[in-house]
């Protein structure tokens, strides 16, 4: 996911002793159907955990989780938005699933020290060659995929219906769920009427779930500012037109978009993560470039925040005394991530059937200013489709219990130190995305 933290400790931490957490609220057998799983789909995660891919070059990725749904008896299509997978099991009349996972790792060395961490190297999008690690827990997600593709598989007498189940390329540049929808993910296979998904979380302890309903995520701008100047000798620099000045100015003047523009009650971001001018201690350059990350949740807060940058840069150059035809240039890069919403009455539904099975391990939570692709799957017919992601807690509890004591503090997703409870990932997502799907799926007649 994209450089998101779940930051809902103080939702969960009212609820660590509780013997919820061991309880089976559904009375029924899936929990022992998947602990039953468990040594073969922990065996699924070290494989992808110390084999990671980088985004659109998820190739044994791909293949290795493809041969193993037609092993199970889907219908399996490989290269679906270069590297996706669309494994389709049709078993009678009913409603259309989808479940999805998402398989890139980061160009991130691992430091996490486990048996199985990554060694992989290779190349992203930047051309500088890294270590590679799935730092986003991809691989759980994946693990997941898998447990939930079996026990569905198994169990057909128990559901009707078309699953439709997909591993997503390069959520991490933002860009997979789109190349699959691009390259006709509902034309050429069975459009969904309900979308489920969900993300390891480094700020909840391990095998707790956390909702949000509506926005759940943010939309992402990145932002180009190229501010022109008049360049110089350091010593003389009434001869110049400082860029790094001006740009300094545009900095300060961003900050009060969220904290004078926008309505408190609304959520809204504009940072500054990068500021490049110059060469040398006493030239004045003639450019300075200012990168932003922009985050909203709705068109209109998004809209006015663009806006107020455009204005902004071309104010404060202005007041500098730059001519109009030496106004900085203000690029918002496209395609831009979309905020991802959970339809409230569906998220509703699920969340409802989770708490009868899991207790006290399911809550609702803050939404969150990261990103996350998923949401391009709603967005492509927010008319006929239902949408949910949640998250599920990935921090071993003795680790989560000391943070809260103040004596550790918790590493995010992206950090090369990032180690969930694998198994308690795992056998929570893989149970949570099982049930779900067996509610949403009834058998007819049933």
């Amino acid at each position: 996911m994209l450089k998101r933290v779940l930051t809902a400790g103080a939702a969960f931490a009212v609820v660590l002793g509780s013997p919820a957490f061991a309880e089976n609220h559904g009375g029924d057998d899936l929990r022992a159907e998947v602990m039953a799983d468990m040594p073969g789909l922990i065996e699924v995660y070290k494989d992808l955990h110390a084999n990671p891919e980088l985004s659109f070059q998820e190739f044994k990725t791909a293949e290795k989780l493809a041969a193993r749904a037609r092993e199970l008896g889907f219908e399996v299509t490989e290269g679906v938005g270069q590297t996706g997978v669309v494994a389709v099991m049709r078993n009678g009349e009913g409603p259309t699933v989808m479940l999805r996972a998402d398989m890139d790792g980061l160009p991130v060395t691992e430091q996490t020290g486990l048996p199985y961490a990554s060694k992989a190297r290779g190349v992203p999008a930047s051309g500088v060659e890294s270590g590679i690690m799935h730092a986003c827990g991809h691989d759980t997600h994946m693990a997941a995929w898998v447990g939930a593709a079996q026990l569905l598989a198994e169990s057909k007498d128990e559901w009707s219906g078309t699953l439709v189940m997909i591993l997503q390329p390069a959520e991490e540049l933002g860009l997979g769920a789109l190349a699959m929808l691009e390259d006709g993910l509902f034309e050429r296979f069975p459009k969904p009427e309900y979308v489920l998904g969900f993300h390891d979380a480094a700020g909840a302890p391990a095998g707790f779930i956390g909702y949000a309903k509506g926005y759940a995520l943010a939309n992402v701008d990145s932002v180009d500012i190229s501010v022109k100047g008049v360049g110089g000798h350091g010593a003389y620099p009434h001869t110049t037109k400082d860029p790094i000045v001006i740009a300094s100015s545009i900095v300060m003047r961003l900050q009060t978009l969220v904290s004078r523009e926008t309505n408190p009650l609304d959520s809204a971001v504009v940072s500054v993560g990068s500021f490049l001018a110059g060469a040398k201690h006493n030239i004045i350059p003639d450019e300075a470039k200012l990168q932003l990350t922009v985050r909203s949740y709705g068109e209109e807060s998004r809209a006015a925040l663009l806006e107020g940058i455009r204005r902004i840069a071309r104010a404060e150059a202005m007041a500098a005394g730059l001519s109009d035809d030496m106004l900085p240039t203000v690029t918002v890069q496209e395609p831009y991530l979309p905020s991802t919403y959970n339809t409230p009455e569906f998220t509703e539904q699920v969340m409802a059937g989770l708490a009868e099975r899991f207790g006290d391990r399911v809550k609702e939570v803050p939404p969150v200013m990261g990103g996350e692709d998923f949401g391009q799957f709603y967005l492509a017919d927010p008319e006929n489709i239902e949408s949910l992601i949640f998250w599920v807690g990935g921090v071993p509890m003795e680790q989560y219990q000391a943070s809260q004591r103040g004596e550790v503090e918790l590493v995010s997703l992206h950090s090369p130190f990032w180690a969930p409870d694998a198994e308690a990932v795992i056998a929570t997502a893989t149970e949570a995305m099982t049930a779900a799907t067996l509610d949403l799926m009834p058998k007819s007649g049933g």
